[in-house]
């Protein structure tokens, strides 16, 4: 029996059940939800509804919150700035936070080079901008995309992503010379081995030459936490380096510490052209950015990129404040400790329930994948959906992932203390156990 002393009031609890209600009155029915609670107060790992209710925050916001709910650098950083200015249009009036922020990304990010960066406000506007900036600088209209590939919800980030349900239905049609190529996926095919040959049939039908650029997840996000093999990653990048085309590494969901490193792509060394970067970049606050190659952002006309609010002071603010709570609390370390110990307890529920297909992730981003048997490997979206619902009812708050929605993700914040990782962890287990 799944227990937890969190949980003062069925979930959700009246006082979500009332917010429900109005939401259905006031708010659009398109817009998603992947849990039935209204958010009171959040700290650390833990959130807190309107109910009292406390929660073990296994989805950060879905990758936003690797420092942590309410991290105490961040909340001293937004409220200095908000005492001196909300807001100029860095376009109109420009202020160091900005300068700053860039000048820090452009240090971390790989790549022994000189770079810029720009700043927007998500991810998938880097993800448009960095694809405008690639078509300027090569001429060239294409691009390469990949199965299982989410790149945002706007027009051309929605035509990169995969996944048609929810994210593509209806919303035809796309944008053009977009083309999706495999991607290598050792549970289903191909595997490590078999994916550059499978790659290359894909490219028969496609006019390399017209390529500008490459875009890749060094692990996929929504489309499964499956991590893209380092020896497949340095393929990529020679095969692009070969024809000319931009390497893009969308590092939105993956960067900032998610899987061990500061950007998942310092894993197999490879160093891409531009990078994306959004959702931890911020600490909760909006923001994005590309950073690439000096030669490739300096190739844009003056004017050619702009946005009225990317790149915040506020927003900024809180960035920098970021990085500066991963330089003093190790964060990286601690990211490595929360993804051997998440690792090792998916592994000991797999041993456990055959249905339990895969297991796999890299640092502290963590997924299982269910399917009805071994044999068959079909995917089994409606078991996943009952352990995640079992979950939220004692404490943790998972979310599911893939193709199939039959994947269960972690994103729980670095700061996450050893006892409140196990409390989720165990509590997940037992979920499993009760929808075996």
């Amino acid at each position: 029996m799944l227990e937890s002393t969190r949980i003062k009031t069925e979930i959700p609890g009246p006082k979500s059940r009332a917010l429900m209600e109005r939401r259905r009155g006031a708010v659009a029915a398109g817009l998603g939800i992947a849990t039935p609670i209204f958010a009171g107060e959040a700290k650390g790992a833990l959130l807190t509804d309107v109910d009292d209710n406390t929660f073990i925050d296994f989805g950060g916001g879905i990758g936003v919150m690797n420092v942590g709910h309410a991290d105490p650098r961040v909340v001293a950083a937004v409220k200095e700035q908000v005492e001196k200015f909300t807001h100029t249009c860095f376009y109109v009036t420009e202020y160091e936070p900005y300068i700053e922020l860039a000048e820090r990304l452009n240090s971390l990010v790989p790549g022994d080079f000189e770079k810029r960066s720009f700043f927007v406000n998500s991810g998938a506007e880097a993800v448009e901008n960095a694809v405008k900036i690639s078509r300027s600088y090569t001429g060239r209209p294409a691009v390469l995309t990949f199965e299982n590939a989410f790149h945002g919800r706007t027009l051309l980030a929605m035509t990169l992503t995969g996944k048609a349900n929810p994210y593509k239905k209806s919303f035809g049609p796309f944008a053009p010379e977009i083309y999706r190529v495999p991607a290598p996926y050792p549970y289903r095919g191909p595997s490590e081995e078999e994916w550059f040959a499978a790659f290359e049939r894909a490219l028969v039908n496609i006019d390399v030459g017209s390529v500008a650029a490459a875009i890749v997840e060094p692990v996929s996000g929504e489309g499964g936490f499956i991590p893209f093999p380092d020896s497949c990653l340095r393929q990529l990048r020679e095969f692009c380096d070969e024809h000319g085309i931009l390497l893009i590494a969308d590092e939105i969901q993956t960067g900032f510490g998610r899987t061990g490193r500061m950007f998942c792509v310092e894993h197999s060394g490879v160093v891409p052209d531009l990078l994306t970067t959004a959702k931890s970049l911020g600490g909760g606050l909006p923001i994005g950015g590309v950073t690439g190659r000096a030669e490739i952002m300096d190739s844009i006309h003056v004017g050619g990129l702009g946005t009225t609010f990317g790149g915040n002071p506020i927003s900024c603010a809180a960035a920098l404040a970021v990085l500066e709570a991963f330089e003093e609390e190790d964060l990286l370390s601690r990211a490595n400790a929360v993804g051997e110990r998440v690792m090792g307890a998916m592994r000991e529920i797999q041993a456990k329930h055959p249905f339990v297909g895969d297991v796999r992730g890299r640092g502290a981003m963590m997924a299982m994948e269910l399917v009805k048997d071994p044999e068959s490997r079909t995917p089994d979206k409606e078991r996943t959906g009952r352990i995640v619902e079992a979950a939220l009812q004692h404490g943790p708050l998972p979310l599911t992932a893939g193709q199939y929605s039959n994947v269960i993700r972690t994103l729980m914040p670095f700061v996450i203390s050893d006892e409140e990782l196990e409390e989720g962890l165990s509590v997940l287990a037992r979920a499993v156990d009760a929808a075996a």
